[in-house]
């Protein structure tokens, strides 16, 4: 307890700011969460899990739904195009429908529980990489919890409030699997379980194959030691999945294992992308792309419709931007170390690891917009183990003095020329100029703050992080999904 209490702290603050979240955003007023419900009241009504139908998908009466705020006296009852999901999340959460009959807040703070045991692995996988550094987790950690975005979505109903942990649970088992610390059909069952939630848990089947050639090569074994390793892996996993893929191969017919082929049949008039770039061109399509995905990933709420302030998401870009350069030097700093002071095996496969599973998650929302227009960064939330690395291991490289005061004068560099080009447009970029300044002034701050008062800028910092959460919910989302529709 004495030297996890920084956890214990951050976890009760997502927890409270979570059900502040769960509580203020008004009914279905979160993505796909009517759908969600659906899925489970088929579950708790006795009516088996759902199986996905032409009549599932309208179009025409979600626009109306959200364009009028879901009005009481429009039933969502009809919107059942999650059906194809795998079952595991809404099997968990039948119970809590029984007992709270099927209240949606009930719901929602069972979502936010599973998120705050995703955070709880995230913290674990980060000390897993670097033991003697718990600040290390605290800091990235803590970050993750104070998204915006990834807070609206743990307390909402939706099954990415399981994949998530699962996730997350499966790499900080394969960190210690690496050491020799997890057995292989541990990971076999949670990869089973994965498979049983949601297809963007399918990343850990080619992961798994990656961590038993990184053992070989760190052990030293044969690869018919890792033969069996990864037979012990699949073989559970294979088994628990197979009774999803069994059923959808009797309801759907060969080849949908997933029933993907019977939703894409059903959701007629879904956003295609060949539509949109018929319409836009590419490189307008591409540029729309990347800002909705930047804002989305802070903070974009309801139905994509609730959108902050622009000074929010400048603010946010510089922090980024900066995150971004710090990451940037701690990896040119790590790659240029040589000897015993370089990466270890541990931190080596760690990052081999977290790199692969982010390009597997990049790679989904490729392949999913490939086909149907979304551009939202929530798809993104299950690489956040690596942003959360990177971002603390970024930050902690930008607050050595030198990087720290150098950074700072680049961007006061920038002050200046953004004022010479204001004052010849006459138009002053009053907000970016402020912005930038103050996270010059706060950096040469970090820079010369004594060792035993970083603490409490960290501490200083995350509160900032939770400060915005609630801005973002009683500053926009509630005033703005609750406002009447004439």
């Amino acid at each position: 307890m004495r030297t996890n209490w920084p956890a214990i702290v951050i976890l009760a603050a997502f927890l409270i700011i979570g059900s502040l979240y769960a509580a203020g955003t008004p009914a279905w007023q979160a993505p796909d969460e009517p759908a969600h419900y659906n899925y489970i009241r088929s579950l708790a009504t006795g009516e088996g899990i759902p199986v996905m139908e032409a009549g599932d998908y309208d179009q025409d009466y979600i626009s109306r739904l959200t364009s009028e705020a879901f009005p009481p006296d429009l039933s969502v009852a009809s919107l059942e195009y999650e059906d194809h999901q795998p079952p595991l999340y809404y099997l968990l959460a039948t119970p809590v429908f029984w007992i709270s009959d099927g209240d949606v807040l009930s719901l929602r703070l069972f979502s936010l529980l599973l998120g705050a045991i995703g955070i709880a692995m995230l913290f674990m996988l980060l000390r897993e990489f670097r033991p003697n550094e718990p600040a290390l987790a605290w800091l990235g950690g803590g970050l993750i919890a104070f998204v915006p975005q990834f807070v609206a979505m743990m307390a909402s109903v939706n099954n990415d409030a399981l994949v998530i942990p699962l996730l997350w649970l499966w790499l900080w088992l394969g960190l210690r699997y690496l050491r020799g610390a997890t057995p292989a059909w541990a990971l076999g069952l949670v990869a089973g379980a994965l498979l049983l939630t949601k297809t963007t848990g399918y990343g850990v089947l080619p992961l798994a194959v990656l961590l038993v050639a990184l053992r070989i090569r760190r052990s030293g074994m044969t690869w018919t030691w890792g033969a069996r390793q990864l037979a012990a892996i699949l073989l559970p996993a294979g088994l628990l999945g197979g009774l999803w893929w069994v059923r959808n191969l009797t309801v759907y017919g060969w080849p949908d294992l997933l029933g993907l082929m019977r939703h894409d049949l059903v959701v007629v008039g879904q956003p295609r992308t060949a539509d949109w770039i018929a319409t836009q061109g590419l490189l307008p399509f591409l540029r729309e792309g990347i800002w909705t995905l930047f804002r989305s990933f802070w903070g974009q709420f309801g139905w994509m419709g609730v959108v902050l302030d622009v000074r929010i998401y400048q603010g946010l870009a510089i922090f980024t931007s900066l995150t971004v350069y710090g990451a940037a030097w701690a990896l040119l700093d790590a790659v240029g170390r040589k000897g015993d002071s370089g990466w270890d095996a541990r931190e080596r496969d760690g990052w081999i690891l977290l790199g692969t599973a982010a390009l597997i998650t990049v790679a989904m929302l490729v392949g999913y917009n490939l086909t149907f227009v979304q551009h939202q960064g929530r798809y993104l939330f299950p690489a956040l183990p690596l942003v959360a690395l990177g971002a603390a291991l970024g930050w902690q490289r930008l607050a050595r003095r030198q990087l720290a005061v150098g950074t700072a004068l680049v961007l006061l560099l920038m002050v200046v020329a953004l004022a010479a080009i204001g004052l010849i447009r006459g138009d002053l970029p009053v907000w970016p100029m402020a912005m930038l300044g103050a996270a010059a002034i706060g950096l040469c701050a970090l820079a010369f703050v004594p060792q035993r008062w970083q603490g409490v800028a960290v501490a200083g910092w995350l509160a900032a992080m939770a400060v915005l959460d609630l801005w973002c919910l009683f500053g926009f989302i509630v005033p703005m999904l609750t406002r009447t529709v004439p």
